[in-house]
């Protein structure tokens, strides 16, 4: 009977530690850090959880330029990955918008021509999917 009652308990532990909410990360945990979990889970097709460790670099690092440009382009970017184009395409002209504001120097050039890269690829797919089959 004990064992029965030990082997319940155990299999809720283990049940509600694979369960949880978001990524197990300190609160100390550098830009890169976060950056770094979030490739990992990326390169895992754990696209939800990198999604959760960059909206973590956007909330605790607001004003790393550097940070913040490379968290909402890669947002858009797995977006685009999951097949939502419309909502990547949203997330990556927020993004182009600051290359057009005036401290727009101090971004990072990168990711302003991948941004561009991603939404052609999108309009391109968009267009594919409209275009109607010509009949014979």
């Amino acid at each position: 009977m004990r064992f029965i009652r030990l082997s319940g308990f155990l299999l809720c532990v283990f049940l509600v530690a694979g369960c949880r909410s978001g990524p197990d990360i300190s609160g100390t945990a550098t830009p890169a850090e976060l950056v770094q979990r979030a490739q990992e889970a990326s390169d895992r097709n754990r696209y939800n959880r990198s999604l959760e460790y960059y909206e973590m670099i956007l909330e605790r690092f607001p004003g790393d330029k550097d940070y913040v440009c490379a968290a909402e382009y890669e947002i858009g970017f797995i977006h685009y990955k999951q097949k939502k184009y419309d909502l990547a395409k949203i997330e990556l002209k927020k993004l182009l918008d600051k290359y057009d504001q005036v401290d727009a120097e101090l971004l990072p050039p990168q990711y302003r021509i991948l941004a561009d890269i991603v939404i052609v690829k999108i309009d391109e797919r968009q267009m594919k999917k409209t275009k109607v089959p010509r009949g014979r």
